[in-house]
């Protein structure tokens, strides 16, 4: 069974940072490219960052400098590192792993799939934990 367990999510202030991340198992991880998406209430599902098992990485054009993305191919073990956190990062996110090749995907997209398996993209996705900034 494939499974993405995501954690670390919180309550931040203005400018604090945390780290989320996400467990897998059930697949081969090296296999994936590893994404995050973040969705607020009433806004699109935003693919925040990627990276493939080659190690290339993609960030969305507004969060270039705040956010990283790492993995631990020893621990199936995806993370985001997020800092200055602003209210406007605020939102759910959600890890998910695709087959498809991240630059394949839309980065936006209507909703994010939380706990099912997209077969029109091949991708995996998590519950999702929860992100406030408060100002």
């Amino acid at each position: 069974e494939v499974q993405l367990v995501e954690s670390g999510g919180g309550s931040v202030q203005n400018g604090g940072s945390l780290r989320v991340s996400c467990i897998t198992s059930g697949f081969t991880f090296t296999d994936f490219d590893m994404l995050w998406y973040r969705q607020a209430p009433g806004n699109v599902c935003e693919l925040v960052s990627a990276i493939s098992n080659d190690g290339t990485t993609f960030y969305a054009d507004s969060l270039k400098g705040r956010f990283t993305i790492s993995q631990d191919n020893a621990k199936n073990t995806v993370y985001l590192e997020m800092s200055s956190l602003k209210p406007e990062d605020t939102a759910v996110y959600y890890c998910a792993a695709t087959l498809l090749g991240w630059h394949r995907l839309d980065l936006h997209r209507p909703t994010c799939a939380r706990g099912q398996f997209d077969e029109s993209e091949y991708t995996y996705w998590g519950q999702g934990t929860q992100v406030t900034v408060s100002s």
